[in-house]
């Protein structure tokens, strides 16, 4: 009895995987499953995440964006930790989507997390949307999008500061910085 409750757990788990669409890497125990170049998974790896107020073609947001950028917003991939300038950014002002411009986290929500990668404590009103991300089957995650394009720029995790509890940890090519008024000014001039 045992054995046919594991296997037919065993066969639904791999239903499940094989039905999910490949646009990003599955790891199971280690080993990643990728898209193979077939038409069928080009099918598969369209790009179903449409925004509120911003929606291009996949072909206009290839051109738009940087293949890093397209990689992660686009495909939900993830940058290398500690690649991101914006984790020592330290000036007030706005984090902002990287494919819409649209304000995503102010700069006083930001803390060092140690992680590696941008984390704020709390987005800014209305600025995200949150789901439940199954790409990594023994981790369920909170996944991440800007509203406004439906661009993947993260996850949620609960091991972050008061006063949330939350760490929005963000893939830094998936941000810009806008600086606040004046502190552009008082950073060119410390340097010069």
């Amino acid at each position: 009895m045992k054995l046919l409750t594991c296997s037919a757990f065993i066969i639904g788990a791999l239903a499940v995987l094989w039905s999910w669409p490949m646009t990003r890497r599955v790891a199971l125990g280690g080993i990643s499953l990728l898209t193979a170049g077939s038409a069928a998974s080009a099918a598969l790896a369209k790009d179903d995440h449409i925004g509120e107020r911003v929606a291009h073609t996949d072909a206009e947001w290839k051109a738009l964006l940087s293949s890093g950028q397209y990689n992660i917003l686009r495909r939900a991939g993830t940058e290398l930790p500690f690649s991101s300038p914006l984790n020592k950014e330290k000036r007030r002002g706005t984090f902002v989507c990287a494919g819409c411009s649209a304000p995503l986290f102010s700069s006083t929500a930001k803390y060092n997390s140690g992680t590696g990668w941008p984390s704020f404590y709390e987005p800014l009103p209305g600025a995200v949307t949150e789901t439940l991300d199954l790409s990594i089957a023994f981790m369920p995650r909170t996944e991440v999008r800007c509203k406004s394009c439906g661009g993947h720029i993260g996850h949620v995790f609960n091991d972050g500061p008061e006063p949330t509890g939350l760490r929005y940890c963000m893939n830094g090519l998936a941000l810009a910085f806008n600086p606040a008024e004046g502190q552009q000014q008082k950073v060119a001039a410390a340097t010069s």
